[in-house]
């Protein structure tokens, strides 16, 4: 199983970037999707997540209202769009696959995850 996490770049505040996951060795559907960052010094946290089968979507409090989590299933691929980002969204974003349901806030209970994009938001 391969999650291959792309798009992060450097951009200033206020812009947008959106980043994709592609999986390889599991169908997206039929896992639940999220993503976390980690900011220097900091722990991993949760961001966004998309359930199996349904796609219902859960976000964080500081990002709600400005990220949005999605999939094609065709592409087998899960996208985080970020709008109106700011410096403190600065941090690796991973994608990580969960064989579950539930959970998924908690970067504990997911099977797999992919190595990481850089965002960098300047101010």
């Amino acid at each position: 199983v391969q999650l291959q996490a792309s798009g992060g770049g450097l951009v200033q505040a206020g812009t947008s970037l959106r980043l994709a996951c592609t999986a390889s060795g599991l169908t997206v559907k039929g896992y639940g999707m999220g993503w976390f960052r980690q900011a220097p010094e900091k722990e991993r946290e949760f961001v966004a997540a998309i359930t199996r089968i349904g796609g219902t979507t859960s976000y964080s409090d500081f990002v709600k209202g400005r990220f949005t989590i999605s999939r094609d299933n065709a592409k087998n691929t899960v996208y985080l769009q970020m709008n109106s980002l700011k410096p403190e969204d600065t941090a690796v974003y991973y994608c990580g696959a969960r064989n579950g349901g539930s959970m998924l806030q908690n970067s504990q209970y997911y099977n797999y995850w992919g190595r990481g994009t850089q965002v960098t938001v300047s101010s």
